[in-house]
């Protein structure tokens, strides 16, 4: 019987600590403060797991608009071990100061470096992107987010390569 009845009360003790963790969850979907409206709204930037999920940086400052370079650059053929960078040409378009706040990798082997301070309207700024294939095979395809104060933050930069022996 007091095996029956600790099992009972450890099952629900256990869905007690579960339903606990699903609101905590939901609450920091709702609650946090520090997510971009429009990062929140697109679904493709939820991750499967908030808990691990970075979150995305917000800048208070005014909007503005920018022009890309190139959001995709392709690396081609590159030899396993090969440290690459690319530099990809930002342009601010709008009426205000553009500010990147932060720039995400998508994974440790990418390490980015970008322009700090404002860029001022009709102004250029550079994000350069710099890749290590040495854990890699064959053709990647890697990415890194851009959060400055434009509508629809993050921006997504990508580069694909072919590592070659």
């Amino acid at each position: 019987m007091k095996k029956t009845l600790s099992i009972i009360a450890l099952s629900v003790i256990g869905f007690g600590f579960v339903s606990c963790k699903k609101e905590n969850k939901e609450e920091v979907l709702l609650e946090r403060p520090d997510i971009h409206r429009s990062a929140a709204a697109d679904s493709s930037n939820v991750a499967a797991n908030p808990e691990t999920a970075a979150p995305a940086t917000v800048s208070n400052q005014p909007l503005t608009t920018i022009a890309l370079s190139e959001s995709n650059f392709d690396f081609g053929k590159i030899k396993k071990g090969d440290k690459v960078e690319h530099i990809y040409e930002i342009t601010n378009t709008g009426t205000n100061p553009l500010v990147i706040s932060e720039v995400k990798p998508g994974c440790g082997c990418t390490a980015p470096d970008f322009t700090k301070e404002p860029i001022m309207p009709g102004k250029k700024g550079k994000i350069t992107l710099h890749f290590d294939s040495t854990n890699f095979d064959g053709n990647v395809n890697k990415y890194a987010d851009v959060f400055a104060n434009v509508e629809k933050a993050p921006i997504k930069l990508t580069f694909t390569a072919n590592i070659q022996p």
